[in-house]
């Protein structure tokens, strides 16, 4: 990405611009009005108010290769805002949608024992005893952009993608609202950090945290 950086704004919204297959057209965020909600001004438009740094270039990227997604992502935080304003909180709903925009992973593959193991924080099994069938199927696929950004500047274990085993693009606001997606340090993932090939690798519980208990209700 170190080409990207001498780059004006004006060069980079045109590099995305060019990219096969665009299916947003990409501005200069100077062209997001003021008080203007990012996400109404998108829907509103099919224009991307893009600034010139690595998480907007991701962001832009993703729009590329993810566009159906992106679109499913747009339109209902741009629906949330219309009927409830843009408000001091995002709402359950807004909130999920943006941390998934951020930060999430889709994994439809997902084989059922790992699923499991991965459910109970069972981290050695989902990753050391269930390691051969990572490989058996296509890997977790990363749409969060500001994930990326971090993966690309600074690397680091504590790096976590939180990962929908759901189609995101059937999944209704209210299933979005209860944030179903299970938390993934994806420098775990067997074969992308080559440090994870020491099983002692996940022997982190600041990491590789064990499931929550839940909290007891008192009369």
């Amino acid at each position: 990405m170190a080409r990207w950086l001498p780059l004006t704004t004006d060069d980079a919204v045109a590099a995305l611009n060019a990219l096969p297959g665009a299916p947003r057209t990409f501005v200069p965020s100077q062209a997001l009005p003021p008080g203007d909600a990012y996400e109404t001004f998108i829907a509103r438009t099919g224009t991307v108010p893009t600034r010139h740094h690595l998480h907007d270039l991701f962001n832009g990227l993703v729009w590329c290769a993810e566009p159906e997604i992106k679109a499913r992502l747009n339109a209902l935080q741009a629906d949330h805002i219309a009927a409830s304003g843009v408000g001091g909180t995002r709402g359950p709903v807004r909130d999920a949608l943006t941390l998934f925009d951020e930060n999430g992973a889709t994994w439809l593959e997902c084989p059922p024992p790992i699923a499991d193991a991965w459910r109970r924080r069972d981290w050695r099994a989902l990753f050391v005893t269930h390691r051969a069938l990572w490989a058996s199927v296509p890997p977790p696929r990363l749409v969060g952009h500001a994930l990326m950004e971090q993966l690309a500047q600074a690397p680091r274990k504590s790096l976590c993608a939180h990962v929908l085993l759901d189609d995101p693009l059937a999944l209704a606001p209210g299933a979005w609202a209860t944030k179903p997606f299970l938390p993934l340090p994806v420098l775990g993932v067997p074969g992308w950090w080559p440090a994870n090939a020491d099983p002692t690798f996940y022997d982190d519980p600041a990491v590789f945290r064990p499931l929550r208990s839940p909290r007891l209700s008192h009369p």
